[in-house]
């Protein structure tokens, strides 16, 4: 095979897997009742793909065919062994049970919504720490390499690996039932995959280290997963709060920097390069998640993501920055800052505060955040703060709050920017 047909085999094969991991691990893991055993069957079964599939071609249903091939292989390793642990051996003769036909290209592909569900809440599980949920996350469910995710998070690929290898540990340390949680635990535990899929999405939008203001791959994953998840809980009215949130925030992604990779901030970008699909998709699924909430009884307000979403909707449809609806936005900070109480809320309440009624309205109310310290490593605030000062023409302080911004931040291009609005302020 020439290296040219070799390499586009292998890009099918990984275009394949990014799609069909997450089903094939949730699969396997309902089978196996282990996660980490599911994610080795399922990379033998990736393997047995690279080595057949460039000379054999994509099967028809490649999902079956991964299926098929990781519980064949699991059951022919298994029933080899001189000793067989009880566990294993039970565990092969399900699989046996459940392999239907010889031709994996032929197995019918089982259903997947139940499993891949399951497979969602036990990566959010809040037993891992948060960092371990985000890396397993993607990982089962996202189809990314360790040195992908490594990549995104700028760690080495060693301590990635180290902190997935431990989450899978102490979820089988922990018992971690491979199941959707009962009702009366299910909202705390959603909101924990909720916070996970979240968490990957703003890494994305706004890298909090490193020399690039964003990865857009990272956003796109998040929202790929989210609308997955939306797939899967269709009456839950949050999950469709943060897919219009994910949906307004990424229509704005090809209009964040320049050529050179350098920030645009809100104000100065291009509106006509926003992605009118995107804000198409944002604006159903917002209206997807009121629409749940109003059939409810007694009729109850809008979560924090559907009213992030709110607030992203009001950019995502202003023709122009003047058009926008600031006193809007402050009724709408206002409410989610009663909903859930955050001193990050109320810096963007300030912000939202100071366009709709002067940049004193929202001085005061950053600096009463300072006083407070809730936010006293967080770069954002001198950010903010130099913003308004400079509004009112205090140029000499706006340029230390700059300063000082920029030494806080552990990104490369947002550093540049505030030192350059720094130098403005001389």
């Amino acid at each position: 095979m020439s290296d040219d047909r070799a390499a586009q085999a292998r890009r099918a094969v990984e275009s394949v897997w990014r799609i069909e991991s997450g089903r094939l691990i949730a699969g396997l893991a309902r089978s196996t009742g282990d996660v980490g055993l599911a994610e080795e069957l399922a990379q033998d079964a990736l393997v047995a793909a690279l080595e057949q599939w460039p000379e054999s071609g994509i099967p028809r249903n490649p999902g079956a065919w991964l299926t098929t091939v990781a519980k064949r292989r699991a059951v022919d390793g298994w029933r080899r062994r001189e000793r067989l642990d009880d566990r294993y051996a039970a565990i092969a003769h399900h699989l046996e049970q459940e392999l239907g036909e010889d031709d994996p290209a032929r197995a019918a592909q089982e259903p997947i919504g139940d499993d891949l569900l399951r497979l969602v809440f036990v990566a959010c599980h809040p037993v891992l720490p948060q960092p371990a949920r985000v890396a397993l996350t993607l990982k089962l469910l996202g189809g990314l390499s360790t040195e992908q995710i490594a990549r995104a998070f700028l760690v080495p690929p060693a301590t990635m690996a180290q902190r997935i290898v431990r989450a899978k540990r102490t979820l089988s340390a922990a018992g971690v039932p491979f199941e959707v949680p009962e009702r009366a635990e299910f909202g705390e535990r959603l909101a924990s995959v909720l916070e996970v899929v979240y968490l990957i999405f703003n890494e994305g939008y706004s890298a909090t280290a490193g020399d690039d203001w964003m990865r857009p791959d990272l956003c796109r994953e998040a929202l790929r997963l989210g609308r997955v998840l939306a797939e899967l809980t269709p009456r839950e009215p949050e999950v469709h709060g943060l897919v219009a949130l994910m949906e307004f925030q990424a229509s704005r992604l090809g209009a964040r920097t320049a050529a050179d990779g350098s920030p645009i901030l809100l104000q100065d970008q291009d509106r006509t390069r926003w992605d009118r699909i995107l804000i198409g998709r944002g604006t159903a699924a917002l209206a997807r998640s009121d629409g749940l909430r109003l059939s409810r009884r007694p009729p109850v307000s809008r979560g924090p993501y559907a009213l992030q979403a709110a607030i992203a909707a009001c950019h995502a449809t202003a023709p122009t920055p003047d058009a926008t609806d600031w006193e809007e936005i402050v009724a709408l900070y206002a409410a989610l800052s009663e909903l859930r109480p955050s001193a990050v809320v109320d810096l963007n309440r300030a912000v939202a505060l100071s366009m709709a009624y002067g940049p004193e309205a929202g001085l005061e109310l950053v600096d009463r955040l300072a006083v407070e310290g809730a936010l006293a490593s967080y770069h954002l605030l001198p950010s903010v703060r130099a913003d308004l000062l400079l509004r009112l023409g205090r140029r000499a302080e706006a340029r230390i709050e700059f300063e000082r911004a920029a030494a806080m931040t552990g990104n490369q291009r947002e550093r540049d920017l505030l030192l350059a609005r720094a130098g403005e302020c001389l």
